[in-house]
Order: C-alpha cells, then structure tokens, then sequence
C-alpha cells in the first residue's frame, strides 16, 4: 500500500499494521538469521575446474586468474585430496595438449592428457565424481570448438569427433562426460556413442544454454584455447536471447542431457531462473565463468571489494536463482570459508 504525503495511516505491510510487523526482528543475530535464511550455500553444491597440462611437477599459476593453476598429471592426487577433504564433490577436468592439429588428436587418445588425469584422481580418491569438459578448442591449431574447413565451422563432423571424445573418457574412468562445444545435436551423438561402447549408464552434463560471453577471456588463458581466426558467435549464443536458451536447453534434454547447464552465471541469473521454473525435474549446474572470478579478485586486490563477502553473496545469488549445482573457481575458498 502507497501512503500518500500528509496521510496519518501508518504503512501496511504483510497484511499488518507498523508496528505490529517489523520484520527487523528476525535479523538480530547472526545465528537467528541463520535460522531463518532462505537460501544455503554448501561445498557439496560446487565443482572445481581444474586444467591439466604435460609435464612433472608442473604448478603454473595463470596470471588473470590468481589462485587457479595448470597442473601436471603428477601434481593432481594432492588436489584431488585437498578438494574432497573440503567436501567438494566433484571437479571438471580441461587438458592442454602437448601438440595442437587440426581435429585435436589428443582429445580422444587413450593416453591424452584428460585421460591421464582421470586415471590419477580415480586412483588417489576413488569416490570424486569426474566430469569432463567435451569441446575441441583446447586440441585444436585453430581453436575453435569444432572442425573448420574454408572457415567455417562444421557441425555434423564436428559432433562424431564429440562422441569419440566422450568414449575415450568414459573408458578412462570418467563419471560425466559435459559437451561445451555447441554443435547442434552434440548430446544426441554423445549419447548414441556412449551407448554403443557400452556406458549406457553415463550421464551427460549438458552446457545447453553457454553464451557467447566476454567473461571468458581469462579461461582462455588458462586452458591456451583463443580461437586462431574471428570468434565463436556461430554457435554459441547470442547474449540478448532468453527464448533461444529455453529451446537448447530443451533440445537438449530431447536429445537425452541427464543435467542441464547455463554458462556464464552472474550476467544470466534470469535465464537461471526461466530455466528453473521451466524445467523443474532436471538437475540446473551454473557455471560461474573465468571472467566473474578475476573482475572480482581484481578489484579484492586493489582494496575496493571484500573478496570472502563478494564471492560468497554472488555464489548464493546463483543458487538463488535456482542453480542446484555451481561450477567456480572460488570452490576451495568458499568451503572454507562455509566452515568458519
């Protein structure tokens, strides 16, 4: 109710009348509001990146993504000893081959890099859920998320090299396969191949609704995956579409995504939530990108930010929004952090 200048009727609020409702009441202690928060933030909610490089007793530290490092298969058990000691449940693996060509060779070799990893933290903690980024972008001379020929983009080639990727982790040990590349029908061809090698029971993380984003520019560091030529604006998303997102995700889960996926978080909280209310059976992941990670680490080391309050207020405005699971860079702090 609008209380118009002059009136001396008190304001309505929640079907009372000031003061009989004050809602400052329930937040007078941090544990009473605790008691009564609407929305919890746990380590079991986050998956941490990791990006995994050739060598031995590799521990690079990318440069615009302080805190996130390249590490060497052998450096991989520790971590994956200090995330699950966390109680995070799970990683998702992006490899840096040691030689780039144009399909990515590497990418669904027995021996890549990826499926090293997988073998290295399937071994050193045996209940990790292991996701594992499907794309060409990382593999390829061109970078680019699928085959190019004159240019261009091929889809249809592009997601059979897909399906081969997926195969190739599955038989390594990996728990869940993620297609990032936006190939239209790429989880239709990763379920079919996932099923006729004999891992009819692999789910597939689908990125179903990933934008052609800004915010990516440091991962592209980190994983070496800047496209050689033009950018991906072709098959990823335009950023200005939310009915668009609705039919990939859609498509997706047509084509058989057991989880859904919307990629960046923070500049997307509403297609999180259309996504939400929309589909309301399917397990939601956000993927909270390299871009929102390093503008905030920017500005916590400049002094102009707060870097625990900031990271943990947007990563409960994604679970807000309606992510059941979040991919983030901050996952080790924030379990930290949830501790204190």
């Amino acid at each position: 109710m609008t209380v118009q200048s002059g009136s001396s009727q008190p304001p309505q609020t929640g079907g009372s009348v000031f003061p009989t409702t004050r809602l400052r009441r329930l937040r007078q202690s941090p544990t009473l509001r605790r008691l009564v928060r609407e929305t919890t933030l746990s380590p079991a909610d986050f998956i941490y990146p990791l990006f995994v490089t050739h060598g031995q007793g590799v521990r690079n530290e990318v440069p615009s993504m302080p805190g996130v490092y390249q590490l060497s298969v052998d450096m991989l058990a520790e971590e994956a000893q200090e995330v699950a000691s966390l109680g995070i449940p799970a990683v998702i693996l992006f490899g840096l081959p040691a030689a780039k060509d144009p399909v990515g060779e590497e990418n669904f070799a027995d021996n890549g890099i990826v499926q090293q990893a997988i073998r290295a933290i399937r071994q050193a903690v045996p209940e990790m859920v292991i996701i594992t980024d499907v794309c060409m972008c990382e593999y390829t001379d061109h970078g680019h998320c699928g085959i190019v020929h004159e240019g261009r983009i091929l889809n249809d080639p592009s997601i059979e090299i897909l399906g081969k990727v997926a195969v190739s982790h599955a038989r390594a040990g990996a728990d869940i396969p993620a297609p990032s590349a936006m190939m239209d029908g790429q989880v239709a061809a990763i379920r079919r191949a996932l099923d006729e090698a004999g891992f009819a029971d692999t789910p597939i993380m689908g990125y179903s609704a990933k934008f052609a984003s800004a915010f990516y520019g440091p991962f592209r560091d980190a994983a070496d995956s800047p496209p050689q030529f033009g950018d991906r604006s072709t098959y990823q998303m335009d950023p200005a579409n939310a009915r668009e997102a609705m039919r990939e995700i859609e498509l997706d889960i047509a084509e058989g995504a057991d989880i859904i996926m919307v990629k960046p978080a923070l500049p997307y909280l509403d297609i999180i939530r259309m996504a939400r209310d929309r589909f309301p059976g399917l397990p939601l992941a956000a993927y909270n990108v390299s871009g929102e990670y390093s503008m905030l680490k920017a500005a916590a080391r400049l002094g102009w930010l707060d870097e625990k309050r900031v990271a943990l207020e947007s990563l409960t405005a994604i679970k807000r929004a309606g992510a059941d699971m979040i991919l983030t860079y901050w996952a080790k702090d924030a379990a930290r952090w949830l501790q204190e």
